[in-house]
C-alpha cells in the first residue's frame, strides 16, 4: 500500500479495511487526512512546520498538569472520536470518524487518567479520560485560525 507522507502501515489495524492513501488521493477512509494534505501541498517541510504549529496551539494553551507536547501522530478519527456526555445529559461526539487527525496521548499529572488530543485545520480538541477512554470528558474544544495557507 502506498502513502503520501511515507508512513508505514504495516502494522496498522485497520490496514485490511484501508484503500491507500495514495489511491484515494489522501482520503484513505473517505474522510481528510491532514498530513496529506500538507505533503501534497508542500510536501515534508510544510508537514513538520503545521505539526510544529499544532504542538505550539496545544502547549500555549496551559493546560494544568498537561505535559509539554513534543510530538503529535496520525489518528484515525473512529479511533479517537469519543463520546462526551453533556450536561443535559445527551451524548455527542466532536470529530468525523473518517477523517485523519493529528493527535496525541499523554498522562495527566499525578492522576490515573490521560489527556487526548485531536487536531485539524479547523479544531483543537482536548479532553480527559480514564483506562481506555473511560469517561471522557471535553477540556477544551477551540476553533482555530486559518494557517495553513500561511505555512
Amino acid at each position: 500500500m502506498k502513502t503520501i507522507c511515507g508512513i508505514d502501515c504495516t502494522r496498522c489495524k485497520w490496514k485490511e479495511s484501508c484503500k491507500g492513501c495514495a489511491e484515494t488521493d489522501g482520503r484513505p477512509f473517505d474522510g481528510q487526512c491532514v498530513a496529506a494534505e500538507c505533503y501534497k501541498k508542500g510536501g515534508k517541510n510544510c508537514f513538520l512546520a503545521y505539526k510544529n504549529q499544532l504542538m505550539e496551539e496545544f502547549n500555549a494553551l496551559g493546560i494544568a498538569d498537561m505535559p509539554r507536547i513534543t510530538d503529535l501522530c496520525q489518528l484515525r478519527g473512529v479511533y479517537v472520536n469519543l463520546e462526551y456526555e453533556i450536561p443535559n445529559g445527551e451524548k455527542i461526539k466532536l470529530l468525523d470518524d473518517s477523517k485523519i487527525y493529528l493527535g496525541y496521548q499523554v498522562e495527566k499529572h499525578n492522576s490515573d487518567r490521560c489527556y487526548g488530543l485531536a487536531a485539524d485545520d479547523n479544531y483543537l480538541l482536548v479532553c480527559e479520560y480514564g483506562c481506555n477512554g473511560a469517561e471522557p470528558e471535553i477540556i477544551l474544544f477551540k476553533k482555530r485560525k486559518a494557517i495553513r495557507k500561511e505555512l
